[in-house]
């Protein structure tokens, strides 16, 4: 670097570190007097009211600092339009008896080059995501903690013909990624320490108990359900979700660890690297659907599921590509399982709720008649560990009849060791 242009870095860096928030009315005004800056909150407490918006490319704040915001309506820090914008080491949170928001705490919209690193989200209790990005371009949020996000909700599905009713739940995602590219999600804690799935939870909020439903039953239940107005999936959220179908792609999900979550990780993308994970006490491990193409699974533990570890199905977002273009399909498959370890099954938080008929791995037909079959995985190499008697009825269950149109095609076993459940290793032979 020649010499002007380091002395010109140099004095950049020591202007953002000689900005002292305290000399400005509030914290947003000390970022409006310093657009494009990564300005130092030293520590202690800052309240607000309002949410933080950052301005300008290479914006950010960076330290020890905790940002108080008492506005359940408003997100507690904001970016959005930005690239290169860096977040460093700050605690985010809400104030006692403001917890349960409406909003995420951190909210990034069509950024590039965002860095989310080592900050905590604490008890931003939304059915939102607590740390949410849309529509950004190589973000990468590195060693954070999000911590209490859930919250007890209202799952509205009356305008869902496949559906048509409302129902209490328990819902909330600690990390969501939607619509966007090249994302990297690595060395994070999602934890969960509120909203566990008891039945003692259940009966003090009504969970899964039914407030209103359509005229007409949904075309995904069955009458009984309909007619007994309960749903057993109240849990809702995830502590990763990645959706979009179609437009979410290129995205690495590394040495995460996800704990007390409904669903572990959600995935609705292309072209995901899931690796070396831990997902433990969620009722479901993790699960790719509407569409996800080539997603490697690999190298991950999952710990006390209680529903299924590892679950390929298509979705409603999937569909056939048309007749003169096959490649406009939104189709699952491509993927590849592989090294994954499963241990104590159906010994989680949730094994009540879901009993013992349940599956470590499962592959589902569709939710629609359109949807195209889930095609081509690789299973190879894993461990299915079970010590005592199995709570699982099969290893491995893949839905629909041999050789039917809509059941799972494609899928190749190899090399795993799959401890049988009660009745077998699965409901369909394996297939080399």
């Amino acid at each position: 670097m020649r010499l002007p242009a380091l002395a010109s870095c140099l004095l950049a860096t020591v202007s953002a570190w000689a900005v002292n928030v305290a000399d400005y009315p509030d914290l947003q005004a000390a970022l409006d007097a310093h657009p494009g800056q990564v300005l130092t909150l030293p520590a202690g407490d800052y309240p607000i009211s309002r949410k933080l918006v950052l301005r300008g490319d290479g914006a950010g704040l960076s330290g020890p600092g905790r940002i108080v915001q008492s506005n359940p309506d408003e997100p507690i820090v904001e970016i959005e339009g930005l690239k290169d914008v860096l977040l460093r080491d700050v605690t985010l949170t809400r104030a006692p008896g403001k917890t349960v928001a409406r909003k995420s705490g951190l909210l990034a919209i069509r950024c590039a080059y965002l860095r989310v690193d080592q900050v905590r989200i604490l008890d931003n209790q939304s059915a939102t995501g607590a740390l949410a990005l849309r529509e950004c371009r190589f973000a990468r949020i590195t060693g954070c903690l999000v911590r209490n996000y859930m919250r007890v909700s209202v799952d509205d599905r009356t305008r869902s013909l496949e559906w048509g009713y409302a129902f209490n739940c328990t819902d909330g995602t600690g990390i969501q990624v939607t619509a966007s590219q090249g994302t990297l999600i690595e060395g994070n804690t999602v934890v969960e320490e509120v909203f566990r799935p008891t039945k003692e939870m259940k009966e003090k909020h009504q969970l899964g108990v039914w407030t209103k439903k359509n005229p007409t039953k949904g075309t995904f239940l069955s009458q009984a359900t309909w007619d007994a107005g309960y749903t057993d999936n109240w849990q809702q959220g995830s502590g990763i979700i990645v959706t979009a179908p179609e437009a979410s792609d290129l995205t690495r999900i590394l040495g995460n660890h996800v704990e007390n979550a409904a669903q572990g990780i959600d995935l609705h993308a292309d072209h995901v690297i899931l690796a070396h994970n831990v997902i433990t006490n969620c009722f479901m491990g993790m699960k790719a659907m509407h569409g996800s193409r080539n997603v490697l699974i690999t190298g991950n533990q999952f710990v006390k599921n209680s529903l299924w570890a590892i679950g390929l199905m298509p979705g409603a977002a999937a569909h056939p590509g048309q007749p003169d273009k096959p490649e406009t399909a939104n189709a699952d498959g491509g993927s590849v399982i592989s090294a994954n370890i499963i241990s104590d099954f159906g010994h989680g938080d949730a094994h009540w709720i879901w009993g013992d008929q349940r599956a470590p791995f499962k592959f589902d037909t569709g939710q629609q008649p359109d949807d195209p079959p889930l095609t081509d995985v690789v299973i190879q190499g894993n461990m299915l560990h079970c010590i005592g008697t199995p709570r699982y009825q099969y290893a491995v269950v893949i839905a629909g009849q041999p050789g039917g149109p809509k059941t799972p095609r494609g899928l190749r076993f190899s090399g795993n060791s799959l401890a049988p459940g009660t009745g077998g290793v699965s409901n369909h032979p394996l297939s080399e």
